[in-house]
C-alpha cells in the first residue's frame, strides 16, 4: 500500500459519486461544503460555530462566510446558547429544514442508483469493505457523540425499530411476544398513515448502521404530541444518543404548535425516565398493571411546552 495507492481511489471514488459534478446538480446551488455545513445544522440541531469547525475542521473565516450566506438566505436563525452564552446557537428555519431535505433527497437518490448496479450478492462484501477501510483509517478510536447522526427514517427503518425494540426488551427486561405485537401495530399505523407536518420518526445512525429511534405522533387530545418507541442500541448508550432524540422531537412539537407532549412508560425503564426529567417532563399519573408477560407499574408522563424552564 502506498500513497499513490489511496490518491487513486480517492479519484475514483470521488468520480463514481459525482462529488464534483456540479452539472447533475446534485448540490445546486451550494457547494459541496456548504450543503455538508446543511446537513450537520440537520441532523444536530443544538449547534453552534464553534461545533461546526471543530466537526468539519473549516477555517473560521470560511464557515463565517457560508453562515452569512444562510443567514440572508433566510435557511438559519442564530441565537445565543444554552449550554454558553459566549457563543451563538446556530438552528435552521423552515426553508432551511427543505433545502437541507432537498439535498439529502438527491444525495439518497445517487446512491441508491449506484448500489442498484451492485448484485446482491456482492453487497455484503461491499458493506463488510467499507466497514473495514472505517475501522482500519479510523485509527481504531472508540466512537464519540459528533459521529451520530439523526435522520429520517430510510426504507427498512420502521421494520427495524420493530425487531430491535421486541429483541432488546425481551433480552432486557423479559418481555414476551406481546410487547412485539404493540410495536408492530404503532409503527404500522405511522407507516400507513402520518402526517408529516406534525408527526415525525428519527432514526440516531452511527457508521452507518442505526443505533436508536423515536416517534412523535399526535395524541387525541388536541394540541398534544405523543413521545413513543425511545430506543438506544446497547453498544452505542453513553454518546448522548437518547438526549438528542428526545431533544429533537421536544424542538419540533414546540416549532410545529403543540402545546404539550405526553408519553407512556414503566418505572424499570430508569435511563429513558432520568432523559425525560432531564428535558423537563413531569410524572403525572402511575398505575400497576400486567402486561408483556411482566407485572409492571405504568407511568404517564407530561411536559408543558409554554411553561418557562426553571
Amino acid at each position: 500500500m502506498t500513497v499513490q495507492d489511496i490518491r487513486s481511489f480517492n479519484r475514483f471514488y470521488t468520480n463514481v459519486i459525482g462529488a464534483l459534478d456540479y452539472g447533475r446538480h446534485l448540490y445546486a446551488p451550494y457547494t459541496l461544503t456548504e450543503s455538508r455545513v446543511l446537513y450537520e445544522l440537520a441532523h444536530a440541531p443544538r449547534t453552534d460555530a464553534a461545533d461546526l469547525r471543530a466537526q468539519l475542521h473549516l477555517d473560521a473565516g470560511y464557515l463565517s462566510r457560508i453562515l452569512n450566506r444562510f443567514e440572508e438566505d433566510g435557511l438559519i436563525e442564530r441565537g445565543p446558547s444554552e449550554k454558553d452564552p459566549r457563543r451563538r446557537r446556530i438552528t435552521l428555519t423552515a426553508p432551511g429544514r427543505e433545502a437541507a431535505a432537498l439535498l439529502d433527497e438527491r444525495a439518497r437518490e445517487t446512491v441508491g442508483s449506484l448500489l442498484d448496479t451492485v448484485r446482491a450478492e456482492d453487497r455484503p462484501r461491499l458493506a463488510d469493505a467499507l466497514r473495514t477501510v472505517r475501522e482500519l483509517l479510523g485509527d481504531g478510536r472508540a466512537p464519540r457523540p459528533e459521529d451520530v447522526v439523526l435522520r429520517e427514517p430510510a426504507p427498512g427503518d420502521l421494520g427495524w425499530i420493530v425487531q430491535r425494540n421486541a429483541a432488546l426488551y425481551a433480552a432486557e427486561y423479559g418481555f414476551n411476544a406481546d410487547y412485539e405485537g404493540l410495536v408492530a401495530r404503532i409503527v404500522a399505523d405511522y407507516g400507513e398513515d402520518h402526517d408529516p407536518h406534525l408527526e415525525r420518526t428519527w432514526i440516531a445512525e452511527l457508521d452507518g448502521r442505526p443505533v436508536g429511534c423515536v416517534m412523535c405522533v399526535r395524541d387525541d387530545a388536541p394540541g398534544t404530541a405523543r413521545l413513543r418507541l425511545l430506543l438506544v442500541e446497547p453498544d452505542a448508550r453513553g454518546l448522548g444518543i437518547g438526549d438528542r432524540l428526545v431533544g429533537a422531537l421536544v424542538d419540533f412539537a414546540r416549532e410545529v404548535g403543540y402545546r404539550e407532549v405526553v408519553l407512556w412508560t414503566n418505572d424499570i425503564l430508569g435511563a429513558a425516565r432520568r432523559i425525560y426529567q432531564r428535558h423537563g417532563f413531569a410524572l403525572v399519573a402511575e398505575k400497576p398493571h400486567r402486561s408483556f408477560g411482566r407485572d409492571l407499574t405504568g407511568q404517564d408522563w407530561r411536559l408543558d411546552l409554554h411553561a418557562t424552564p426553571d
